[in-house]
């Protein structure tokens, strides 16, 4: 048993491979002044799938994170065997309430998202109907 090269193959299937970051894209129109910014629907609707797909992982490294700890099984029976399985499993509790953590911050800012998107398609509307 390679508790180094499981630890190793633990952490990629749930992180996956982190040696090649991705290129961030930016979304919504700069106008400067006052700290805000503006999107259009269409935007707004790709940020949302964005971050939609994000959650996706989030949920299924949770998943994995909590079937590894389900499986985490000591190599022997000795104290030390024991040990090394607590600490493993308390490190699995801290990176699954990690995760908890983070899954309820992308529901939130997909809720909020979805509210700002909203809120501009009826100023759309509302701006179409006047001027027609």
């Amino acid at each position: 048993m390679n508790i180094i090269g499981d630890a190793a193959s633990a952490i990629k299937a749930v992180w996956g491979d982190l040696t090649t970051p991705p290129e961030p894209t930016v979304y919504g129109g700069g106008g400067g002044g006052g700290g805000g910014f503006e999107m259009s629907p269409e935007e707004l609707h790709t940020v949302i799938g964005l971050w939609e797909d994000e959650l996706k992982k989030v949920i299924e490294d949770g998943e994995k994170i909590r079937r590894i700890a389900e499986d985490l099984m000591p190599p022997g029976r000795d104290e030390a065997s024991a040990s090394y399985v607590d600490s493993g499993i308390s490190s699995l509790i801290s990176l699954q309430n990690q995760n908890d953590s983070m899954k309820m911050y992308i529901e939130g800012y997909i809720e909020k998202l979805q509210i700002a998107r909203d809120k501009t398609m009826a100023t759309d509307a509302a701006n179409t109907m006047r001027t027609t």
